[in-house]
């Protein structure tokens, strides 16, 4: 690994670390024709271009700045309306290719430097479309996203060992940032404070990549926060449409988003087909039932945007309709976060309590059961290495409040004796903030959840909000004091453990706005833990320090992990459906109609 001065060497290594087949990791080769469990990652010999679709979805994206996006629906959009330097193609989450990038990632024998070239005459849409991307449009889009103005979720988090990189992330405005520079219009090179490029290269795929013209942006990015996610320029396939000025007029929020062809593309210079004329994205469907119903009935349907359509209409499509259903396997976890900077969930034996008290198997039921995935006991999901490192299936059992997955109240109570609470139950009287989605599957795990808190006495302030709102308004807000998140998740940014736990997890990961440490847990063993494992190489060692940390962080019981799922998703039968197991939902790039 010391040797690889390209990307190909490192993942080929990667690969080879892997401890799940591609089933789990996300490549697989099935037909999106085949029978019940297909991931529909291949796209069929039969597709044709031309065609409109509407995908039915409950909430909104979280946003449309790439400097900003951080959400699974988010990224739907963006991977099909914007480049970024490497992705992932369908049938592919381990391996990305080039996108805007020639080809691999250049790194430094020191393992301190890597150089990215970019392909030349890529156009903007309109606006701009007599402009080209240039590397330093790639090099402001990493810099904004350390600011206040665009609070990037893991700008920090994987970046901030860029040489000249602001040590606190989305604290200050704009400043450039020395450790990246642009010798020429076509190159980028980032330089490290530390030995980790190799690692910092697997993360050259995310949405900071996508280039933003500061010519143009940055006027917008003056203000807090930047409405630049209202006047984005992109460089995909698609676009939103604008009117002259470039401002979004095809978007509603929490209504619409009309995707529609971008003149600006050049198919010569892109691996997406970009089949479809145009996709239009209905928001406000709540009822997913009816919404999935409605899709596997209709014509040109996609749906869902909630993680999965509601087990009572998988039971059924199964039977009737399998050829229109796909299984992603996410490379994900969900749990309950509890926030413990809210007491009592300050008190460790507090949150053991609620652990040990809770049927996870009841909260597994209300995404689909075993169906749809497997009980999680941990963070570190299958197809991700360290996963076998933590015991696999059972990771964590040896804690005895994770012991019981129907729950022990018993035990339960005897940790709420040790908080200080002497009849084993909470006494405070006051109600938690709860936030939760307002549409199935979450919001039955979100109402069960309630069910579960009071076995200990506990009582909630329930409120529904959609999923969208959910993370950016709320629990994605520390100063909202939300006590209880019953409905997050976090799926790979790139196939390693750190993608999983360092910015869910680091106390050096909280941010003010956009934070997806929702716990704010801030253990400095843990913090610790994680600066060493991230300097570690990719291979055995690296997956057993993250093991290890995977254990310290359910140790300290920071939330309720239920479920290692897979995502489940429907389209009309006129459909090709084609999903991508990077953002595991449908890929609208490569999805045609028939």
């Amino acid at each position: 690994m010391r040797k690889g001065s390209k990307w190909a060497v490192m993942l080929v290594a990667l690969a080879a670390l892997m401890l799940v087949a591609a089933g789990c990791g996300g490549s697989s080769k099935k037909s999106s024709s085949s029978g019940a469990g297909s991931s529909a990652t291949t796209v069929p010999s039969n597709a044709k271009k031309g065609g409109d679709v509407t995908f039915l979805a409950a909430g909104d994206v979280d946003y449309l700045d790439p400097g900003q996006t951080y959400y699974t629906f988010g990224y739907m959009v963006l991977y099909s309306t914007n480049r970024t330097l490497y992705s992932f193609k369908p049938d592919d989450s381990i391996h990305p290719v080039p996108d805007l990038a020639t080809g691999p990632p250049e790194i430094s024998k020191d393992n301190k430097t890597i150089t990215v070239h970019i392909k030349s005459g890529i156009k903007y849409s309109p606006p701009l479309q007599n402009e080209t991307v240039k590397a330093q449009d790639i090099k402001y889009a990493f810099e904004r996203a350390f600011t206040k103005q665009v609070p990037s979720g893991y700008a920090g988090t994987y970046f901030g060992n860029i040489v000249g990189a602001p040590k606190a992330a989305n604290t200050g405005s704009y400043k450039p940032i020395s450790g990246i520079q642009t010798p020429n219009d076509t190159t980028i090179v980032f330089k490290l404070s530390s030995p980790d490029a190799v690692n910092v290269s697997q993360a050259l795929v995310m949405p900071i990549t996508v280039p933003v013209p500061k010519s143009y942006a940055f006027k917008y990015d003056q203000k807090t926060p930047s409405t630049y996610d209202q006047h984005v320029v992109f460089t995909g396939p698609y676009m939103v449409k604008n009117d002259a000025s470039g401002k979004l007029i095809g978007r509603t929020p929490g209504k619409e988003i009309d995707l529609v062809r971008n003149p600006s593309w050049q198919a010569s210079t892109d691996y997406r087909p970009a089949y479809l004329n145009s996709i239009t994205i209905k928001e406000g469907n709540n009822d997913l039932t009816v919404a999935s119903r409605r899709t596997l009935s209709g014509q040109s349907l996609l749906c869902c945007d909630a993680g999965q359509i509601p087990p009572p209409v998988l039971k059924g499509a199964l039977s009737g309709n399998k050829s229109q259903i796909a299984f992603i396997p996410s490379g994900g976890t969900r749990w309950i976060a509890l926030n413990t900077t809210v007491p009592p969930f300050n008190n460790i034996n507090v949150r053991k309590a609620i652990v040990a008290v809770f049927d996870r198997n009841a909260l597994l039921l209300t995404r689909g059961g075993k169906t749809v995935g497997d009980l999680a006991n941990g963070y570190i999901p299958p197809g991700i290495p360290g996963f076998n490192e933590s015991g696999g299936l059972q990771q964590n059992t040896d804690l005895d409040f994770m012991k019981y997955p129907s729950g022990n109240l018993q035990l339960a109570e005897s940790y709420m004796k040790k908080a200080g609470y002497p009849s084993g139950k909470f006494t405070g009287g006051q109600k938690f903030l709860t936030i939760a989605t307002n549409a199935a599957p979450g919001l039955n795990t979100a109402q069960v959840a309630q069910a579960q808190f009071a076995k200990l006495g506990f009582k909630l302030n329930f409120r529904e909000v959609p999923q969208d709102t959910l993370y950016t308004k709320f629990c994605g807000v520390p100063k909202q004091k939300v006590a209880i998140c019953p409905n997050v998740g976090w799926f790979k940014d790139y196939t390693d453990p750190e993608s999983m736990l360092k910015a869910t997890f680091d106390g050096h990961s909280i941010l003010q706005q956009g934070n997806v440490n929702w716990s704010q847990l801030n253990d400095p063993a843990v913090n610790n833990a994680m600066d060493a494992a991230a300097e570690l190489p990719v291979g055995s060692g690296r997956n057993q320090a993250w093991a290890k940390i995977n254990h310290m962080i359910a140790a300290d019981a920071p939330g309720i992990p239920y479920i290692w799922d897979k995502t489940v998703v429907a389209a009309s039968k006129n459909i090709n459906q084609v999903t991508n197991g990077y953002y595991t939902t449908q890929d609208l790039n490569f999805t045609s109609v028939k």
